[in-house]
């Protein structure tokens, strides 16, 4: 495991599947994690108050059991993965391992165009991953994130 950040079973949820060829930003691992925390900090308080029992963290890629799991296309890159049990369906919720929420280094550096790309795609992963945790499936996030951009 490259890096944990603490900050709360279902269908494992991709973020986002392209097909980008584009020049590779190779960053390092603590600027990396420095722009993960950003991220977790750019989400409103009111949300990650309401965070439970999650574990956000960061591998270089997805394992060929998530790949698998997500039927995931060849040449796709997926930028982060929730694995865990959504707010909403938690019934008697107790002693259990975290949710996760693993952000992908190396998905993420291979399609930006910039630095900056890095740090937005970053930020919309995080923000996307913890809709999951708060129970919204991919359509629901996807519709979600199409009226956050409009404002």
């Amino acid at each position: 495991m490259r890096g944990r950040l603490m900050v709360g079973q279902r269908p494992l949820e991709p973020l986002i599947l392209v097909r980008v060829q584009a020049p590779q930003q190779i960053m390092t691992q603590d600027k990396f994690e420095k722009l993960v925390n950003e991220g977790i900090e750019a989400i409103p308080k009111k949300f990650l108050e309401k965070l439970d029992n999650v574990e956000i963290v960061i591998e270089d890629t997805p394992t060929p059991y998530q790949l698998e799991k997500l039927r995931a296309r060849k040449g796709l890159f997926i930028f982060g993965l929730y694995e865990g049990v959504p707010k909403t369906k938690r019934w008697h919720y107790g002693q259990v391992l975290p949710d996760k929420i693993t952000i992908f280094k190396n998905p993420i550096e291979k399609s930006a165009r910039s630095e900056e790309n890095i740090k937005e795609i970053v930020k919309n992963t995080i923000w996307h991953e913890i809709a999951h945790h708060f129970g919204m499936d991919e359509k629901q996030v996807r519709e979600a994130e199409s009226r956050r951009r409009k404002t």
